[in-house]
């Protein structure tokens, strides 16, 4: 267990290794209860959210859940999101335990006129199942058939008489869904999904677990390849990045660093020998002049070597660029790439 955010986190439940594969290979189950959940209601919700994040959130269907950020005033991120549209005038917000706070003040200090903005982070439990046979798990255990939910989509369902809000989005990298429940219906469907399913090849996963393959992804996380400084662009996830009218905040700069480019930006590297590049080790150039540090960095247990992520400058961004990472007074070679380093069973959303 560690601290995290304010909650008492399992960092793994037998090891991170074992938890990782299960997940790639079947599946696994994870409480990520820590996670902020706000609503966002009224006539003027669509107008709020469109002015503070980047993606279109105009362009969403009811029952589809979007991959966005709320920016500042700069263009920084407040926080990376997912944002589910319930309806025409309603929507549920997903925000990173260390932010959701400042994410639900931060909506308020924007809103105007009928709109109304509510922390609901202490009413939700939420479970994640995730891996290649997480439909056939959650068939099985709940005898809920899932089948018709898209990627990046969600439904509400009645289970004993609760509700549960599910949606299928993948944190992983591998196919996944998200369940959201009061807290004891979060406890007993824990427990009825471990009951059942654990003899078939499922396990609880912890937090080791969810980071390493969350970077064998490339999915990125707040506080690392994220934060209040670097644009989505700067970020690596200029992707989501949309023009609209009216402007969001500091749109005019985020679409012209995506046309014209950045002078750095999030890149992922491999090591090309043994060890593990942790976060904060030095990222020096081919001639030991140092240009970076390691924002993200473990051992890939799918790939069995380092892998990480690191702010450099543009001219570096190409695939195979050489590096070095400094690892307690030992030099590592390393290179970039493209792309996530593992394509799970997940399919990329819009």
């Amino acid at each position: 267990m560690t601290p995290f955010a304010g909650w008492e986190m399992p960092v793994q439940y037998s090891s991170i290794i074992d938890e990782h594969m299960a997940v790639r290979k079947f599946a696994g189950i994870f409480d990520v209860s820590h996670m902020g959940e706000i609503a966002v209601r009224g006539k003027n919700a669509l107008n709020l959210l469109e002015k503070l994040t980047c993606n279109s959130v105009a362009a969403m269907q009811p029952g589809q859940v979007q991959y966005n950020a709320v920016l500042n005033a700069a263009g920084g991120l407040v926080d990376d999101i997912t944002v589910y549209r319930v309806n025409e005038t309603e929507y549920f917000i997903v925000a990173n335990a260390s932010n959701y706070l400042t994410v639900t003040q931060h909506l308020r200090s924007y809103a105007e006129g009928d709109v109304e903005i509510e922390d609901q982070s202490e009413r939700w439990h939420l479970l994640a199942v995730q891996g290649p046979q997480s439909e056939e798990c959650l068939l099985s255990a709940l005898d809920l058939n899932l089948s018709e939910i898209g990627y990046f989509r969600f439904q509400d369902f009645s289970w004993k008489g609760k509700l549960l809000r599910i949606s299928r989005t993948g944190y992983s990298g591998e196919d996944g869904f998200e369940i959201y429940s009061d807290n004891e219906s979060g406890q007993a469907i824990w427990e009825l999904i471990l009951g059942t399913q654990r003899s078939k090849g499922l396990i609880p996963c912890g937090l080791g677990a969810r980071d390493t393959l969350r970077l064998e992804a490339l999915y990125p996380l707040y506080g690392h390849e994220l934060n209040e400084r670097w644009t989505p662009v700067e970020s690596g996830i200029g992707w989501i990045v949309r023009k609209k009218s009216p402007p969001y905040l500091a749109m005019d700069r985020i679409l012209r660093e995506k046309e014209r480019g950045v002078t750095a930006q999030v890149v992922p590297f491999q090591l090309l020998e043994g060890g593990v590049p942790r976060e904060g080790y030095p990222v020096l150039d081919p001639s030991g002049v140092k240009i970076a540090q390691v924002l993200s960095g473990a051992y890939s247990p799918s790939l069995r070597h380092g892998i990480g992520t690191a702010f450099l400058p543009i001219a570096m961004r190409a695939a195979g660029t050489k590096l070095q990472i400094e690892a307690r007074g030992r030099l590592l070679q390393a290179e970039t790439v493209s792309g996530p380093f593992v394509r799970g069973s997940a399919k990329r959303g819009k």
